[in-house]
This record gives C-alpha cells, structure tokens and sequence, in this order.
C-alpha cells in the first residue's frame, strides 16, 4: 500500500451540504458577518488589521452556520442568534491565533499564519480581545443559559489545549486519553453552537440536550477526520502545511493506531520522532508508509464514524425540517471531506 493511499470513502454527493446550509442561510451570514466586522473595530488599529488577516482568509464557517441553523430548526428569534453565532466564531478565531503560537505554525487557511506575519505577542493579545468580544456578545443577548452555556465551552477549550500539550510526545496516550482532548479543544465549541439554538427558540432542556449531543459527536468526528488528513491530505486542500502534527508530536489516532501494532523497530522509529523529536527529512514519509502498512488511516475513520452514528441518533430528535436533512447530510461531508 502506498504511503500516500487515499482513505476508502462511501460514494459522496457532488453537492456539498454545508455549501447548500451557507446558501440557505446566506442572508443570516451576511448579518453574522456584519457583526464581525462591526464587534472587531477598534481605536487601537493592529487589532482590526490582524484580526481581519485571519477572518477574511474565509474557513469553513462551520460553527456559526450551526448556531444559525439550530435557532432556525426551532423557529428562535434570529436577531439573537446573530450575535451568539459571531460570539462562536469569535471563540473560534481567539482558539486558532493562541493556537498558532503555542504550535509555531506556518500556515492557516492556505495563507502564512498571522503569528509570522504580526508576531506571537501580538497575535496572543488580539486572541485575548477577540474572547473579550465574544463575551460582551454573550452579555449583550441577556440569557445566563446562553452565557453559561458559551462561557463554558470557553473555559473547556482552554483545558482541552493544555491538556493536549501535556499529553504531546507521551507514547503512553491512549485512545480514551485522545478523545478527551478532542472532545475539549473542538468538539465543546461544536455542542455549545448547536446548543444555543434550542435554548433561543424556548425548548426544553432536552431539545437543547440533543443538539448538544449532536454538535459534541460532530465536532469529535470532524476532528478524527482532521488528524487523519494532516498525514493524506493535500496541503492546497487543508490549508495548512502536512504533517504538522507529527512535526510537533502530537498524539492523534493516526499515531495511536500505528503504536498499537508497532513491532519492536516501529516503536523505536516512535520514541525517536515523536517522543524525542529528533526527525530528518525522510521521517514523514517513513511514519506514513507505516501508517499505510498498518491501514491507521481507515481505523481512523472507522473512529469517526463511530461518532458520526451518535451525532445521527441525537439529531434524529430534532424536529423534521429541511434543515434537519441538511445537518444530517453535513456529518456524511465532515467525514467524506478532503479538507
């Protein structure tokens, strides 16, 4: 098997759901939108112009079309959801700038990251009022349920990044170990967007539990999905440069997988890269001509399937609309995507 075999996938739609969702709700994300711009205005000008560096660069979108979307599965009211789906993405955006910095990353979103181009301290900064914005967004919509909801997810965020850089280089992770990260560092963000849009359409604690579930399971498929594609991946697709991950010695499924079946050579091969971090330019290679060996890569998505499945039975509580189809069909483009 090839070292760069393409990870066996269901036959997929030509139309991509989430492009149909940005679609649908095109009118919502231009008011989204304008509130982003609006929310990163400041006297101090390095902040709208690095803040605007990133957003502008475009991404999926993903976590505010959720909230937008379940606000509309429960008929809420849109002009709130507005706010909560920028506070989202401001979340988000905050995540990635700290992240950057903490990973030296070089590349995001198919552009150099914005900690080469305006520096770590700078890009932390304006991470940090990015998160001060998301929350006076939070306060400005006036529910502690949305307040609590968010906040957490914040604080869930930040634990899920420290815990993941404790775990970097540690050959002892295990999967269980894996997924809590995942679960912190992405998938909370995911729930919390999707929670919301019960909470702002008035529904009970359950409806709101539902889409929570969805949005967790989502969000920890999507990641799999993501740490299998930053060893198959085409860097013009992801946006950012391959394997990153096994660069900074990151314990994903990909690797856990191929530790798990490691003869005595391959576990040598491990401690000296991901361990020790001592690589040559050849190692990415060798670890994904393991991997390959191994089938790491459809374990890893056999993994998030697993989790799609769940996010599935939890949506299926959801009242039957078109956007229901739509958000089923996005955990079937979350594991099909190629970025």
């Amino acid at each position: 098997m090839s070292s760069n075999a393409a990870i066996k996938k269901e036959p997929t739609s030509a139309i991509n759901p989430l492009e149909s969702l940005s679609t649908l709700l095109k009118g919502d994300m231009a008011q989204v939108n304008t509130l982003i711009l609006q929310n990163m205005e400041s006297k101090v000008p390095l902040i709208p112009q690095l803040a605007s560096y990133l957003i502008a660069a475009g991404g999926k979108r993903i976590r505010p079309l959720l909230t937008l979307a379940c606000t509309q599965l429960y008929n809420g009211d849109m002009t709130r959801s507005y706010r909560l789906a920028a506070a989202v993405e401001f979340i988000h955006t905050a995540t990635l700038l700290h992240d950057d910095v903490v990973d030296e990353s070089d590349e995001r979103r198919g552009q150099d990251a914005a900690n080469l181009i305006f520096g770590n301290q700078a890009s932390v900064l304006v991470g940090d009022f990015l998160f001060s914005r998301s929350f006076q967004l939070m306060v400005k919509d006036g529910s502690l349920d949305v307040l609590r909801i968010l906040s957490d997810a914040a604080a869930i965020i930040a634990q899920g990044e420290v815990l993941q850089l404790s775990m970097t280089g540690n050959l002892e992770t295990t999967m269980d170990g894996y997924i809590e990260v995942i679960k912190a560092k992405t998938a909370a963000l995911f729930a919390a967007a999707c929670e919301v849009g019960p909470i702002i359409g008035g529904q009970d604690p359950s409806a709101a539990q539902a889409m929570a579930e969805y949005g967790l399971n989502l969000g920890i498929a999507f990641q799999i999905i993501d740490d299998a594609l930053d060893y198959v991946g085409g860097q013009d697709k992801i946006g950012k440069t391959v394997g990153d991950d096994f660069r900074e010695g990151k314990m994903t499924a990909p690797i856990l997988f191929a530790l798990e079946k490691a003869d005595a050579e391959e576990k040598t091969f491990w401690a000296r890269t991901i361990k020790d971090k001592n690589q040559n330019d050849s190692d990415l290679d060798q670890a994904r001509n393991i991997m390959a060996r191994h089938d790491t890569i459809n374990l890893s998505m056999a993994l998030a399937r697993s989790y799609a499945k769940k996010a599935r039975m939890a949506l299926a509580e959801a009242p039957d609309h078109n956007i229901r189809a739509l958000l089923d069909d996005i955990v079937t483009f979350t594991i099909e995507r190629e970025f």
